[in-house]
């Protein structure tokens, strides 16, 4: 279970990055979309593509970067999510795309790497 601290990290992370996506100028969609395949942290608009958006916050003092902690099992998840996501709500001719924004936290603020076109659909 997540402490209190650590949710809210997470949750600090997840706005962070939708205003940094925002201002690199996609649209936000969605923010935690839920489903019974799993959840998307964030689903936005870049042009012609649908980006289904992993977020990922990690302190500098955690065993692994935030990159490193995205599983292929977490992947399938998303995958499966976001084509459940599609059938529901999107363009069926949608193009996809699946992004990562790992966040770390300095002491001086937010880090972010956004990984475009992270992983491909498992």
């Amino acid at each position: 279970m997540l402490t209190k601290s650590r949710y809210n990290k997470g949750k600090e992370g997840e706005r962070v990055a939708a205003e940094y996506l925002s201002k690199c100028g996609l649209k936000i969609l969605e923010r935690n979309f839920r489903c019974p395949p799993g959840e998307i942290d964030l689903v936005a608009r870049d042009g012609k593509y649908v980006v289904f958006v992993e977020v990922r916050s990690r302190q500098p003092d955690e065993f692994c970067s935030p990159e490193e902690s995205i599983t292929v099992y977490k992947c399938r998840r998303i995958t499966k999510a976001a084509l459940w996501y599609l059938k529901q709500r999107g363009p069926v001719d949608a193009h996809m795309r699946f992004d990562v924004v790992a966040v770390r936290w300095t002491g001086e603020g937010p880090e972010i790497n956004w990984i475009v076109n992270a992983f491909e659909p498992r």
